[in-house]
């Protein structure tokens, strides 16, 4: 009887084994489920937007307005971007948002670097009070700062420059959290070694932290470049000439002529500002992950 009863209660703990497996297989599969369903939500959120600039731009003037909307165009046609292009002068454009962009981007990943190594490997009086601050700025609007930024550019006479332009954006708060948390995660060994070796600080940065945090330098540089790429304000204030005029000014300028009329010319000009992004960040996106992932893992 023993015997039997043993045998019973091992089938029945078996069973239970069974039902606890079977049971957490199921939630396994809802939350991956569901995990799929925010995964389809945020394409279609973030992904329809760019789909239906890319259709607009390619369908005739007539079709854009036909109801129901037609999602694949009935008659493609390139004719809006030569229009487009012709209608503004957005080779001036390129080469006024190229150079900015540029030069801000390589400022904020050098002052960034430069400034996140200080913060995690030199000793130096209110090294804390001046990390609180970098985090303070980053709470600060940039749109905050323009009436003094403007007022210090006219002091200086750089309205309507390329000066005037970069130096307001030449730092990056933002670049300067994320370069310190990836530098925290380097293995202090290896700058000790180097330091025993007789490597300087400004090897031990250019050759050992910097080539080990690229993912965080890249993503940085990456930020930098999408918001210098699409910043409307601030050059719509400092600048006052065609010539000095960036993209996205020329896009709105376009909106203004075209209007209502012509929305595939006007979705065309708007595709010479984002194709040049996407490209960039689809080109980039692993370095993206890496970077974001290493300065969430240590605070």
């Amino acid at each position: 009887m023993e015997q039997q009863a043993g045998l019973q209660q091992r089938a029945a703990m078996k069973r239970h084994g069974r039902r606890q497996r079977a049971r957490a297989l199921q939630q396994r599969l809802l939350w991956r489920m569901a995990g799929y369903a925010a995964i389809i939500v945020s394409v279609l959120v973030i992904g329809l937007p760019i789909y239906w600039m890319l259709v607009a731009s390619l369908k005739t003037s007539r079709e854009i307005y036909i109801v129901p909307p037609t999602w694949i165009p009935l008659n493609p046609t390139l004719d809006n971007y030569p229009d487009a292009w012709r209608a503004a002068p957005f080779a001036r454009y390129y080469i006024n948002s190229i150079i900015v962009t540029l030069a801000t981007t390589l400022s904020k990943m050098t002052l960034a670097v430069l400034t996140a190594y200080a913060l995690v490997f030199l000793r130096f009086p209110g090294k804390n009070i001046v990390f609180l601050i970098v985090l303070a700025a980053l709470m600060v609007p940039a749109q905050i700062t323009i009436v003094p930024n403007f007022l210090t550019m006219g002091d200086l006479g750089l309205v309507n420059t390329y000066w005037g332009l970069i130096l307001p954006g030449a730092a990056t708060a933002f670049g300067t959290f994320l370069m310190r948390q990836y530098f925290m995660t380097l293995p202090r060994e290896v700058f000790e070694a180097a330091e025993i070796d007789g490597a300087g600080h400004m090897r031990r940065l250019w050759e050992i932290a910097v080539p080990l945090a690229m993912p965080a330098l890249v993503t940085t540089g990456l930020f930098a470049v999408v918001n210098e790429w699409n910043e409307f304000l601030w050059p719509l204030i400092i600048t006052s000439t065609e010539d000095m005029r960036t993209l996205p000014i020329g896009v709105a300028r376009l909106l203004d002529q075209e209007g209502l009329a012509r929305w595939g010319v006007v979705m065309a000009g708007t595709m010479f500002v984002v194709l040049p992004v996407v490209v960039l960040f689809v080109w980039a996106q692993r370095y993206i992950v890496e970077g974001i992932a290493a300065g969430a893992v240590k605070g």
